[in-house]
Parts: C-alpha cells; structure tokens; sequence
C-alpha cells in the first residue's frame, strides 16, 4: 500500500478540526458561565429627595351661601336672574310686607307714647329738695371756712410765730390744706350757677365732698388747739367746735337728701322706665319680622341657584338663592389618617385638574381639619388648598390631582426603591465581595413618588450596590 502526500494536503481535515475546536470553546464558555451569576449594579448618588402624598380633591368656592326666608308668606317681588352678579347688601327677593309694615307702625308710636310719657313725669318735690339741700350748704360751707375757721386762724400769737417756731411742719401742712380748702370752695361757688342744669345726685355728691373736706381739716385744728397750742382762747376752741358741730349736721343732712332723691326717683320712673322698654322691644321685633320678609345678599358673588317666583308660598328656612362669592375657589380633599401626619400647615402644592390637561397648578395647604371625616368606615382628614394664583377659568366641581409636598432633603445619599431588601430582621442592600453577594444594613429616610429613597447611613456616595430588582435568576 502506498500513501500519497497529495491525499494529506486535501483541505477537509482542516474544516473539521476548526470545527471541533469551535464546539469545544462554546461548551467551556456556556459550562463556565452557567455556574457565575451575572449581576447589574446601581450607584449611590448624591441629591435632593421630596416626599410627598398624593390625594383627589374637588374645587370648591371660598365663599358660598344658601339662602332663603326668614318668615312665611306669599312671594311678592324676586329682583334678580340666575347668573346675575350681585353686590353684598342688595335685595334678591321680598315678600308681602303690608301687615308687616303696619305693625312696625303700631310699634314705633307705642314707643313714642311711652317716651313723652316719661318725660311729662316730674319728680318736683324729690329734686327740689336735694337742690335745696346743694344751694343750702354752701352758706354752712362757707361760714366753716371764713367765720369759724379764721377765728382760730386771725391770732398771730396763736397760729403763727409761736406754731412755726414750735411745729414748722405742722404750720406748712395745715397752711397748704387751708390754701387748697379756699380754692376748692371757690370751685363749689362757681358751680352754683350751673346746678339748675346738672342731675341733683351730682349735685349732692359735690357738696358732699366739699364738706368731707372741710370736716377732715377740722380734726387736724382740733389737734393743734387742743394739744400742740396752748394760748389758744377759749372763743377759739369754742368757735372750732362749732364748726365740727355743723359740719357734721351738714353730711347729714346731705346724705339724707340724696337717700330721698334716690328712692323716689327710682320709685316714680321704675313704671315709666319698663313701659319704654317695652315698646323698644317691640319695635325691635317688629323690624326684625320686617326684614326676614328679604332675601338679602350677605357676600358679593354670582346667583347660582334662583327657585323663588313671584306669588310663590315660601316657608321659614327653605333655601330658596345660592350664591358663590368672588373671593375665587380652593380646593377640599380628604387625606388619610396614614398619610395626615406628614402634612402640616404651608406646606406647598402641585396640582393638575382633569379640565385643563398638561397644565400644572401651584397652591398652599391652609386648613387641616382637626377632626375625622368618617364616610363608610373609612377615616379622612379634610385639607384645604388655596390657589397661589386666580384663575377665571375656575369652576366648582373639578377634580383636582394633587401632591403635597410634606417634606424635601438636600445633599442627601439616594437609591431607587428597588434596589433595597426588606425584611423581618431589618433593611439590606446587596453588595458584591469579590465573587460573593454580600448584605449589609441600611437605615432609610423619606421616600419621593418616583421610588427614590433617602439612605442615612449604610451606603457612601459613588459605591455600587447589586439592583436585586433585576437580578438574573
């Protein structure tokens, strides 16, 4: 047997080795790969995080009215059209208001006559008295004063060199009060004249005074000519005693002209007194009847709602006229108790309404209700946002999408929400060491709506951690 070269060199040998050597690689790569799990990584960055709850609501206006009559009776006048715009004040609608017009009437003389009634009441006798018993102690003041005062005041000997020397601070004190007891005296004399236009208790409470004073000042010269002079005379002392003498008939008798004014100005007008306030009572009855016959506007703002018509019967109470004030449109939603402790007051607003798609709206949480809404066993919480802007596109009713920014962290780590185990021993990310996956804890903060979560600690910025979310089983 002979072998030919030229059979060696035929060329399909070849493709059959590089064939097999094909096959063989293949198998090493799929066996070798098939036993290395393969992984996707995330990075910590570093940013800024918005929590934020997201809620429905519906826009309602920021002032609104239902309105109807106060009393019964037959429609007699409507003065406005639904969609009209009326100002605060004005009249919508009115009732029959003849009989009540006339009772208005009725009360408004009754008060009339009970007022002249009083005035043509006079207390003669009581007020004439207690001028008397003014106008009369001037003359008893004034002879306290001049007379029997200056009695012990006209010796030198007495209160003079010898009481300076003796008591400067006695003789400085009682010299000023005598000064002030002069002026004051002279005041009482000038107010003679008015008296015949000032109430008599006035009157009497003045002279009152006056003698208070003067009874005061009497005790004090008793002292110094009894104990402190003692060359006073005896027409001295005596004339000092009897200006203590009349001073104190003088409060007496002033007190008891008061106490008999008293009592019979208030036994006389006492009827007379309950009469007017009687009849004022009925003229405010009668005005108030009078006006619950109106619709009247309380708020300036658009009629939304007009059933009253001309002959119509309206009952007490029936709302009849609503109104939507100018005052523009916020919006009420319901939040629920999980949610309503994140929320405080300012906290800013983005909203999209259903009416006016791909257009955003920016406003500010203002009230937070402090009690439950319970509808069917579910709890919420009314929150109410104001519009940062006015919109004359605004209606009633339109459904609002809303997120309420509750809080927002700046310069904070970050991961998505994915990429974080979750469970009964704590809160993990996966990391790879070497050829192994790792746990390693992690404490979380807020969360926004796009499933980012704030990481506090755990994780450094630019690190990479496995996003379990994607892992290849």
């Amino acid at each position: 047997m002979t072998f030919s070269l030229e059979r060696l060199a035929f060329p399909g040998w070849r493709y059959a080795l590089a064939a097999l050597i094909v096959v063989l690689a293949g198998w090493y790569w799929f066996f070798m790969r098939s036993n290395i799990a393969s992984y996707q990584f995330i990075t910590v960055t570093q940013g800024s995080i918005t929590e934020t709850v997201s809620v429905t609501g519906n826009t309602t206006p920021v002032k609104s009215v239902s309105l109807g009559f106060q009393n019964a009776g037959a429609i007699a006048h409507v003065y406005k059209n639904l969609g009209m715009h009326v100002s605060a004040g004005e009249v919508i609608a009115e009732l029959n208001t003849a009989a009540l017009s006339a009772a208005l009437q009725q009360a408004q003389a009754a008060y009339n006559s009970a007022v002249a009634s009083r005035s043509s009441t006079s207390l003669p006798e009581a007020e004439t008295q207690a001028r008397n018993a003014y106008l009369s102690a001037y003359t008893t003041l004034d002879t306290l004063l001049q007379n029997d005062i200056d009695t012990f005041f006209g010796d030198p000997s007495i209160f003079g060199p010898q009481l300076l020397i003796s008591a400067p601070n006695d003789y400085g004190q009682i010299s000023r009060e005598r000064t002030a007891l002069t002026y004051e005296m002279q005041a009482y004399q000038s107010a003679l004249s008015k008296a015949d236009s000032v109430d008599p208790m006035t009157l009497l409470a003045n002279a009152t005074q006056v003698a208070q004073d003067i009874s005061d000042f009497l005790d004090k010269l008793a002292v110094l000519a009894n104990d402190r002079v003692s060359n006073a005379t005896a027409t001295q002392i005596a004339a000092l005693a009897t200006a203590r003498t009349s001073v104190t008939a003088l409060l007496a008798t002033l007190s008891s002209a008061r106490e008999t004014y008293r009592t019979q100005s208030v036994g006389s007008t006492l009827l007379t007194d309950a009469s007017v306030e009687q009849a004022a009572a009925g003229i405010a009855v009668a005005e108030a009847n009078l006006q619950g016959t109106r619709i009247v506007a309380p708020i300036s703002g658009v009629i939304t709602e007009l059933d009253a018509k001309v002959g119509q019967q309206a009952s007490p109470g029936t709302p009849l006229v609503s109104l939507i004030g100018d005052g523009g449109f916020e919006v009420d939603a319901g939040v629920s108790e999980t949610d309503v402790g994140k929320l405080s007051v300012g906290n800013a607003v983005t909203m999209s309404l259903d009416a006016f798609p791909n257009e955003t709206f920016f406003g500010t949480v203002f009230y937070i209700a402090p009690a439950q809404t319970n509808t069917q066993g579910v709890i919420s919480y009314q929150v109410k946002i104001s519009f940062d802007k006015t919109d004359p596109r605004l209606k009633s009713g339109l459904t609002a999408n809303i997120d309420i920014q509750t809080r927002r962290r700046d310069n904070v780590l970050i991961l998505p929400q994915y990429a974080i185990l979750q469970n009964d021993n704590g809160t993990f990310v996966q990391m790879l060491s070497g050829k192994t996956a790792t746990t390693s804890p992690v404490t979380l903060g807020i969360q926004d709506q796009q499933g980012n979560v704030e990481i506090l600690s755990g994780v450094t910025v630019g690190e990479q951690v496995i996003n379990i979310g994607l892992k290849k089983q």
